[in-house]
């Protein structure tokens, strides 16, 4: 896990550096910064948590800040699915996030907000109990592509946040892939 915080971080700094060092164009249109879509997100869990696959849908409002920069707000609901001892939890994330181009329709982003839990963490299944849902920080960083309408991103993502002095450790990771359209 340490290892792949590492690659994390280093992809970041590599980033920042290639956005300084040689700025690109974005593939949106400068005659209108605004651009909302829709997109499926799929993950596989890596730590903390008994499901091991992600699924869901998010919204996106993206703003372009300049030809190298936009901003992003994404929302929408993860469903992590039911394993054969435990059951399914959702979660809705509301996200600001920020999209640097280095090219070519590539980019780099960071993300950060809340996910609000909408069931118990980690509940046994046909059993009354579990650490009580809660919000949670939430965090990702990743990379992706946009061509014309369609955007494709591979992102790490971070849960945050204990549940109660009883769960202190509730938190968790995954790696996911989301393929959104713009319009």
């Amino acid at each position: 896990m340490k290892t792949l915080k590492k690659l994390f971080v280093a992809a970041l700094a590599i980033c920042l550096f290639a956005v300084t060092a040689n700025a690109q164009t974005t593939p949106s249109s400068a005659a209108n910064p605004w651009h909302f879509g829709v997109g499926f997100e799929s993950g596989i869990t890596l730590s903390g948590i008994a499901s091991k696959t992600e699924i869901g849908g998010t919204a996106r409002l993206q703003y372009d800040l300049s030809k190298t920069f936009a901003l992003t707000l994404t929302s929408g609901y993860y469903e992590f699915l039911a394993t054969n001892v435990r059951s399914a939890m959702g979660l809705v994330p509301v996200k600001l996030g920020l999209k640097a181009f280095v090219g070519s329709g590539f980019y780099f982003s960071g993300e950060a907000g809340v996910g609000i839990e909408t069931q118990h963490y980690n509940v046994l299944k046909n059993v009354d109990y579990g650490a009580p849902k809660t919000t949670k920080l939430l965090w990702s960083g990743g990379f992706g592509y946009a061509v014309k309408s369609w955007d494709f991103s591979l992102r790490y993502e971070g849960f945050t946040g204990n549940n109660t002095s009883t769960y202190p450790k509730t938190n968790f990771s995954l790696v996911g892939l989301r393929v959104g359209y713009s319009f």
